[in-house]
């Protein structure tokens, strides 16, 4: 059934929606679009006055709460959200059990400037207690309306992590946050730990090995944490990385399809294994990728290796890929998104001197004279 779903993805796919920045301009329109289908309304508004939106559907006894973006440039879940109302619109009885409220861009000020925090630079995943910030109270406030039996808390992950100590990257990541700085394994989170543990079953089907667990360090401040605390299962999904997809449009389709199969579990719950231990099958994630290394290169007569990792920087409306040399050493514990060997030569910054850490750049310089091309 999940490989069905995952084949006929393209269908539902909104074209409209592509590559990493996803800002209130591009959404809105698709909004406005979505008014005859479902409930469209205004919850709250920013610190730069931008509107909060929710999308309401579905008047079945199960009531589900998701939001996406409280990180403005973690914006792949957003268009894979985009992705399911298309085929909930295609498939309206897959949602008879449900009462969906969907937060689409809970940080419309981050998603416009691309950035982590809000306006006033403040990390809304670590505002739930204090809530100092119009952003949290408006996710809050819906929380303690809308009474949810789960919450889906939707992220992106860097291309960092791996899914355990492996060679794999860690494409889709799960969580059960934690409820108290013991991580007990109350009832409540077992609730979300059967489900994680049957989505990771099935998506196994589509991206072996590929799936990690995030840390379950527990934080109040988080909002996943203190919605386990109030006693409403909470899973948090982290959209990484996949081969060569730094737009994140295959990674798309895989958190379409995680949506799609964690609705189908809550729906069918009583159908599936109930052994919450499984989940800790499922390997933590490790930071053990960097997204590109140059091996056997002459750094001053010694044979050296090149870490590269790429910065995010916003450019006209679009996200520009700049390469920078984290690490030059004589060996690496990482894996590599994608791996270049020097062969003995030099490699050289744009000024002809050999490159350093630190140092930021397109391309490089490299045997005979040749310009490699870092950057996306």
């Amino acid at each position: 059934m999940i490989e069905s779903v995952f084949n006929t993805y393209k269908q539902h796919k909104n074209t409209s929606l592509f590559g990493r920045y996803i800002s209130l301009k591009h959404i809105e329109p698709i909004l406005k679009s979505l008014e005859n289908d479902f409930k469209i309304k205004v919850e709250g508004i920013s610190v730069l006055n931008q509107n909060i939106y929710s999308i309401q559907l579905g008047s079945g006894p199960i009531k589900i709460f998701m939001w996406s973006q409280m990180h403005g440039n973690e914006s792949t879940s957003t268009k894979a959200l985009f992705d399911l109302l298309n085929y909930i619109k295609s498939n309206p009885s897959f949602i008879d059990a449900f009462s969906l409220l969907i937060i689409p861009m809970l940080n419309p000020d981050g998603s416009n400037a691309y950035t982590r925090v809000n306006a006033n630079n403040v990390d809304l995943n670590r505002d739930a207690q204090e809530l100092s910030q119009p952003e949290s109270v408006t996710l809050n406030k819906l929380f303690k309306t809308f009474k949810p039996h789960f919450c889906l808390n939707l992220h992106g992950q860097r291309t960092i992590f791996s899914a355990g100590d492996t060679n794999y990257p860690a494409t889709l990541s799960f969580l059960v946050p934690a409820e108290n700085e013991e991580r007990d394994i109350t009832e409540t989170r077992k609730k979300a730990m059967r489900i994680i543990s049957y989505m990771n079953t099935e998506l196994q089907q589509l991206i072996p090995n590929q799936i990690g667990r995030y840390d379950d360090g527990f934080n109040a401040n988080c909002v996943g944490d203190a919605f386990t605390m109030a006693g409403v299962p909470t899973i948090l999904f982290e959209s990484g990385h996949y081969k060569d997809d730094y737009d994140r449009e295959e990674v798309r389709a895989y958190t379409f399809t995680a949506l799609w199969v964690c609705l189908k579990a809550i729906r069918d719950k009583n159908q599936i294994d109930d052994n919450h231990l499984k989940y800790f099958n499922i390997p933590e994630n490790n930071k053990l990728f960097c997204d590109i290394i140059i091996s056997n290169v002459d750094v001053n007569g010694q044979n050296m290796t090149v870490e590269i990792q790429f910065i995010e920087k916003l450019v006209e409306n679009s996200i520009h890929f700049l390469a920078k040399i984290e690490k030059i050493s004589k060996f690496t514990n990482l894996y590599a998104h994608k791996s270049y060997n020097a062969n003995g030569s030099k490699v050289l910054t744009t000024n002809h001197i050999d490159i350093y850490e630190g140092y930021e750049t397109d391309f490089v310089i490299w045997k005979n004279n040749e310009i490699l091309k870092l950057a996306k």
